[in-house]
């Protein structure tokens, strides 16, 4: 049995044989646009994490169909500009990663691969491929839930992102950060690590990590997970931010990195910021205008930073916009998730900011999205029983209610379809879908 890096190297180099095998079987031929219009093709909507839509009329709609997946859920549904659903779940046995035929509800395909394929969102290309992580690996599969290609990784991969030369950037726990040609999964830069790996000459005995380890304290924000979240890219200045526990630190920071494909190295630091209050477990969200970064943490404050040299803008408020990643629209509405204190909009005023409007008659119990009407649509519960909640993102007046039936808890991710659906799932594992 070889162990240690020779082990590693031994399933990397076998795994890259059959990721180049994979490939050369395939069908597919010639470059591929990542890039699609509609959809939602990332946990968050798009790459600045944004949680926001360029469709109005998201108020209008009224269930069309429910279907359970027969595990938990825990990451949000991505949706081709085709509408075809991609999610994945954590089954006990059977398929864990799922395609679904968004008019009707019908599985398209589903397949049974690392049970780590739950934690992430698949991200979608323009011609419905997926990129996904697993444990050890990061696999794209195609449209009929074929598998073109497999590239070990060291950790799992969480939600990918796409970068501006259309390459796929896939960050593990580990902090491992692999960017990879969409067509054959080969690397398209070296590989660059974020923590330093196991030193095999000063201590011989050390083994690589299982990939596995530390997946649940990404949930919370704990050090054994490095990189708990999904990077924003600023496509356009090719800058990459996420949040980055280094080794001994205390706490966690923000950190901006810039890729050039033709540069030695390819990626390197532009800042970090200072230690953080508190924990992470939500994304960074970048401003529309790629002037700032703001950033949620597990005490429920909100954080702006300046993209130029990572200095605070301003920190605001506690107890709302715990643990998930808040919905930032072009005209500077903020909307947190969850928290104690019902549903609030947060309006950034420059130098600091201020509430906008609050409303804590209700509890929100889903991830909300801004549409381009001014339309905010969010999960919200009363009693029992659970709603599809559409707001005024300006004055917080509801504007419709359509209930989930027979949900409880709380929801995972908001997803918008190409034609205005509204796509939710229940961490219990059943996913609500509305149409127009």
């Amino acid at each position: 049995m070889l162990g240690g890096r020779a082990g590693f190297t031994r399933v990397a180099t076998l795994a890259t044989v059959a990721a180049l095998t994979a490939v050369a079987c395939g069908s597919d031929q010639g470059s591929i646009d990542a890039f699609a219009a509609g959809g939602w093709p990332v946990a968050h909507g798009d790459s600045r994490n944004s949680s926001t839509s360029d469709l109005s009329g998201l108020s209008d709609v009224s269930l069309d169909w429910t279907r359970p997946l027969g595990g938990a859920v825990v990451s949000p549904l991505s949706i081709a500009s085709t509408g075809q659903m991609f999610v994945g779940a954590y089954t006990e046995s059977g398929c864990n990663l799922f395609s679904f035929e968004i008019d009707s509800g019908r599985k398209r395909w589903c397949n049974r691969i690392g049970p780590s394929v739950a934690t992430a969102t698949p991200l979608v290309d323009s011609v419905a491929n997926i990129y996904v992580g697993d444990n050890g690996g990061f696999s794209s599969y195609n449209d009929h839930g074929q598998l073109r290609w497999r590239t070990p990784t060291y950790g799992v991969p969480r939600s990918a992102q796409f970068l501006g030369d259309g390459s796929v950037l896939a960050v593990t726990q580990f902090g491992q950060m692999n960017i990879l040609d969409t067509q054959t999964g080969q690397t398209v830069v070296p590989i660059h690590d974020l923590v330093a790996l196991p030193d095999f000459l000063a201590s011989p005995d050390t083994d690589f990590l299982p990939p596995n380890t530390g997946l649940e304290d990404c949930a919370t924000g704990s050090p054994e997970c490095a990189v708990p979240a999904t990077p924003a890219v600023d496509l356009d200045a090719s800058e990459i931010f996420l949040v980055l526990w280094r080794p001994g630190a205390v706490a966690p920071q923000l950190v901006s990195l810039h890729y050039d494909a033709s540069a030695t190295p390819a990626i390197t630091e532009t800042w970090s910021s200072e230690l953080l209050p508190a924990a992470v477990t939500s994304s960074p969200v970048l401003s529309s205008d790629g002037d700032t970064v703001y950033l949620a943490d597990v005490d429920g404050r909100l954080s702006a930073f300046d993209t130029v040299d990572g200095s605070v803008k301003w920190t605001f408020g506690a107890g709302f916009g715990d643990r998930g990643t808040p919905s930032v629209s072009s005209d500077g509405y903020i909307v947190p998730v969850g928290g104690r204190t019902g549903v609030r909009a947060i309006r950034d005023d420059g130098d600091s900011a201020s509430v906008a409007w609050s409303r804590d008659d209700v509890q929100q119990l889903g991830t909300p999205v801004q549409a381009k009407d001014g339309t905010l649509v969010t999960v919200t519960g009363r009693g029992d029983e659970l709603y599809l909640t559409s707001l005024n993102s300006g004055t917080g007046e509801t504007i419709s209610d359509r209930v989930l039936p027979g949900a409880a808890g709380f929801t995972v991710g908001t997803s918008i379809g190409p034609d205005g659906q509204v796509i939710t799932a229940s961490y219990l594992g059943e996913i609500f879908t509305y149409a127009p």
